[in-house]
C-alpha cells in the first residue's frame, strides 16, 4: 500500500515538473512588440509578377528596404522577408479596357523564423483601383480623353512655331501664325478621330512589376512581433 502511494505521488511530481519545463519558454520570457496600424513598408520584388503572364494563385517574395523600430529596439530590419499571392487577375481587353492586378500580402518572416500573418494594401502604383487593383489605363473613355489632349496639344504646338517663325521679320508671323495654327488643327483633329478609331479595337496595357521593382503598402492592421 505505502509503495502504491509512493509511487503516486512521484508520477504528480514528475507530471508537475515536467509542465513547468514545458511552459517555461512560452510565458513572460516571450514579449512583443507591436507595429501600428498605418505602417508604411517599402519592399523591393524579388521576382517578377504581371497580368500578362501570371495567374490567381503565383506565389511572390519581397524584401523590406525600410526597418521597422519600436524606441532604440529593431522589430523588423531592412531585408526582411514578405510573402504573398496574386489575388486575382483581370485580363486586358478590347476597346482600350487595361488589365487589373490584386495583389494579396501573406505574412512577414520575422528574424527568429517565426511567420506573422499580414494585412496589407499597396499605397502608392501609377494607378490604384478603388478596390485596390492596380491598372495602367481603365478604358475607351480614358483613351479619347488622352487623344484629346494630345490633339490639342498639337494644335498648341504648331500655332507657337508659327508664331516663332515670323520672329525674323517684322510682321511675317501675322502670316505664319495662322497657317501653322490652322494646319495643326487639321493634324490635331486627323490625330485625334484616328487614334480613337484604334483604340476601339486596341487592347488595354498590362501590369508589370519587375525585378527589382519597389512598391510602398500600408499596414491595414497592426501587428505583434515576438521578440526575446
Amino acid at each position: 500500500m505505502r509503495s502504491i502511494k509512493s509511487f503516486i505521488i512521484l508520477t504528480m511530481v514528475f507530471c508537475l515538473t515536467a509542465t513547468t519545463v514545458w511552459a517555461g519558454p512560452f510565458r513572460a520570457d516571450a514579449k512583443t512588440k507591436r507595429i501600428p496600424e498605418g505602417t508604411l513598408f517599402k519592399l523591393e520584388f524579388l521576382q517578377p509578377v504581371s497580368t500578362f503572364s501570371g495567374s490567381t494563385g503565383d506565389s511572390f517574395t519581397a524584401t523590406m528596404l525600410n526597418e521597422q523600430t519600436s524606441g532604440t529596439n529593431v522589430i523588423l530590419p531592412a531585408g526582411t522577408i514578405v510573402r504573398g499571392s496574386v489575388a486575382d487577375v483581370k485580363t486586358a481587353k478590347m476597346f482600350s479596357r487595361g488589365a487589373k492586378l490584386y495583389l494579396d500580402f501573406d505574412h512577414v518572416v520575422t528574424p527568429t523564423g517565426r511567420q506573422i500573418p499580414l494585412d496589407m494594401a499597396v499605397c502608392q502604383f501609377e494607378n490604384i483601383y478603388y478596390d485596390g487593383g492596380l491598372y495602367k489605363n481603365l478604358g475607351y473613355g480614358e483613351a479619347v480623353k488622352n487623344n484629346y489632349k494630345k490633339g490639342c496639344d498639337i494644335t498648341v504646338n504648331a500655332t507657337q512655331y508659327g508664331m516663332k517663325a515670323g520672329e525674323s521679320a517684322p510682321g511675317i508671323q501675322y502670316l505664319t501664325a495662322p497657317i501653322c495654327a490652322i494646319g495643326g488643327f487639321i493634324g490635331g483633329v486627323g490625330y485625334f478621330i484616328g487614334d480613337s478609331v484604334a483604340d476601339m479595337f486596341r487592347k488595354g496595357q498590362d501590369v508589370y512589376i519587375n525585378t527589382g521593382d519597389v512598391l510602398t503598402v500600408k499596414l491595414l492592421t497592426p501587428i505583434d512581433i515576438p521578440v526575446y
